[in-house]
């Protein structure tokens, strides 16, 4: 009796212990975004001509797997295609979170590393260019074909990114046309409304 009645317990938990597993994996939270960088990385940003060039792709590659240099070997913990061979490394594979980066937090991260992790600081083994050549093939696992516009803040299909002015433009002629029902209705005679005909 007493092993029948533990047998039943144990079935209740392993039960009830599958539901809360199950019910958790639909309940994923989206990736915090990561912190801003931090001033003296704040205008850093990608070299022009670099997202999606093939040249430079092949470069930034060959300094990721350590075919550059063999004391900078990012592939040793990302993977050679994007998919982390050691606990806690960034998955690039995963574009959503990586969406959550800018241009210049992942130099940022890349140049100095980030703290309480094993991503060390590689800016005392590689240029500045170096840098961004690797940050543009990481962007392949991910992000392939897509480009960081700093005048928008985001990622956009390459060849879309608009400058400054474009973007300037475009919030002038929007805050514009917000401005301009509430000018008409200003403007109307006798404190009628923009459009209607005056009463007799």
């Amino acid at each position: 009796m007493e092993k029948d009645t533990r047998q039943k317990m144990m079935s209740l938990v392993a039960v009830v212990t599958l539901g809360w597993t199950l019910s958790a994996c639909g309940e994923a939270k989206p990736p915090a975004p990561p912190p801003p960088a931090p001033p003296e990385y704040a205008d850093k940003h990608m070299p022009d001509g670099y997202w999606n060039n093939p040249e430079i792709i092949e470069q930034g590659k060959a300094i990721f797997t350590g075919a550059e240099n063999i004391d900078v070997n990012c592939a040793s913990c990302h993977g050679k295609d994007g998919k982390p061979v050691k606990a806690g490394a960034r998955d690039f594979r995963k574009g959503d979170f990586m969406k959550l980066f800018s241009d210049s937090q992942w130099f940022w991260r890349v140049s100095e590393g980030v703290k309480g992790t094993k991503m060390k600081a590689w800016k005392s083994k590689l240029s500045e260019d170096e840098r961004w050549k690797v940050i543009a093939f990481e962007a392949t696992f991910g992000l392939k074909g897509m480009e960081y516009s700093v005048a928008e803040q985001k990622w956009v299909p390459a060849g879309t990114a608009k400058t400054a002015e474009e973007v300037a433009a475009e919030r002038k002629k929007a805050a514009e046309e917000a401005a301009a029902p509430a000018t008409e209705e200003a403007a109307a005679p006798n404190g009628e409304a923009a459009g209607e005909a005056p009463k007799e």
